[in-house]
């Protein structure tokens, strides 16, 4: 309950009546529900084991995505993130956060910081990084996935 100058009692139910009488709308955005991906995933073990400490560039990148309000729909943002810098290497934004979004992000990464080696690639395990499509991007960029770590041969 709040108290206004006038020493009236306004709770959001009386709030809501009183706009609701005045005609008033609420410009709320809406609430953000992520599309369900596919049953097509796998369970990986964590290999980074929480272990962040990083001594050189290119050794462990970290991927995930986030979802922005554009003011008429819901965008994603994938991000890269080499560890030791702790900066975006690589990004992609789409209206469908899938594999083909994060394979983007991971492309723009690889191919920016001029093809690195042996960069370990860690995520969550979300649909969109364990998919068969995710997994053959890897396989194209000649990168091998262990557990939610990639190896980048």
């Amino acid at each position: 309950m709040v108290t206004n100058t006038h020493n009236v009692k306004l709770g959001r139910w009386l709030a809501g009546k009183l706009m609701k009488e005045l005609i008033i709308v609420s410009c709320q955005e809406r609430k953000h529900k992520y599309n369900r991906g596919g049953n097509e995933r796998i369970d990986i073990p964590n290999l980074l084991n929480r272990q962040f400490a990083v001594t050189k560039p290119d050794q462990v990148w970290c991927g995930d995505v986030t979802y922005i309000w554009t003011g008429s729909r819901w965008a994603y943002l994938a991000v890269v993130l080499d560890l030791f810098a702790r900066k975006p290497v690589g990004w992609a934004m789409s209206f469908a956060p899938d594999s083909e979004l994060t394979a983007k992000a991971l492309q723009m990464a690889w191919e920016l910081r001029g093809h690195p080696k042996q960069v370990m690639f860690h995520s969550d395990q979300g649909s969109h990084y364990t998919s068969r499509q995710y997994r053959q991007a890897l396989w194209r960029y000649q990168m091998t996935q262990k557990a939610c770590c990639l190896i980048v041969k």
